[in-house]
């Protein structure tokens, strides 16, 4: 039985990520480990430097286009490093094209449609506690880009702590093979709170673990 093909797709956001190598050599491992697991093959890689906003993506187009042409997977490393939006995940799972996250293997549709819908809904609620801080600062006279700067950076140092403090318990979990979402059911059963004293999603669980992945 032939090996199954796959094609790479891959994806930052920033052009300083893409010039760094920052994000990209953990989403290529993430990868690495999918087809190492399931004795797959990869035919071609494509890298993009762009918003997850933005719908329109020159390598992805050529990707599926590629996969069209070989009949191969298009496999990504996260199902957010494809898109934050349920619209366009709907529009690729309706085009033909056969995908898979490295991250959630076994994801069915209508699963890829819940954790694009709970991506979707997460980047809605950091854009609104964005644009409610600056109206906080600009309220109490803070210039703005100061405050954006300040704001940025806080936040960053808070995620990357919080990411330091559980990273290592949820590499230990996916070592032990649980998937994202039994991670997420097993910090709460454990009654490990998140930074914010809340339960744990999958979405959440991936976040903190590709942060952690990502720290020098």
């Amino acid at each position: 039985m032939e090996n199954p093909r796959f094609i790479s797709y891959i994806r930052v956001s920033t052009d300083r990520q893409g010039k760094s190598g920052l994000g990209l050599e953990a989403q290529r491992s993430a990868v690495k480990n999918h087809l190492l697991a399931n004795t797959g093959e990869l035919l071609a890689e494509f890298v993009e430097v762009e918003s997850g906003k933005k719908n329109n993506r020159e390598e992805l187009n050529r990707a599926i286009a590629q996969c069209r042409a070989t009949g191969a997977k298009l496999i990504i490393a996260k199902l957010d490093r494809l898109a934050r939006n349920v619209h366009f995940i709907s529009g690729l799972l309706e085009s033909g094209v056969a995908f898979c996250a490295a991250d959630m293997p076994n994801a069915d549709r209508f699963m890829l449609h819940v954790y694009a819908a709970m991506a979707e809904e997460e980047a809605r609620r950091i854009s609104q506690r964005t644009r409610e801080a600056l109206k906080a600062a600009k309220a109490r006279g803070v210039a703005l880009g100061t405050a954006c700067g300040a704001l940025a950076a806080r936040n960053a140092a808070e995620a990357d702590r919080a990411a330091q403090k559980i990273g290592p318990a949820i590499a230990e979990l996916k070592d032990q093979g649980l998937s994202i979402r039994k991670i997420a059911d097993r910090l709460n059963f454990d009654k490990v709170l998140t930074e914010n004293g809340g339960k744990w999603h999958p979405t959440s669980v991936q976040r903190a673990y590709q942060r952690f992945c990502s720290l020098p």
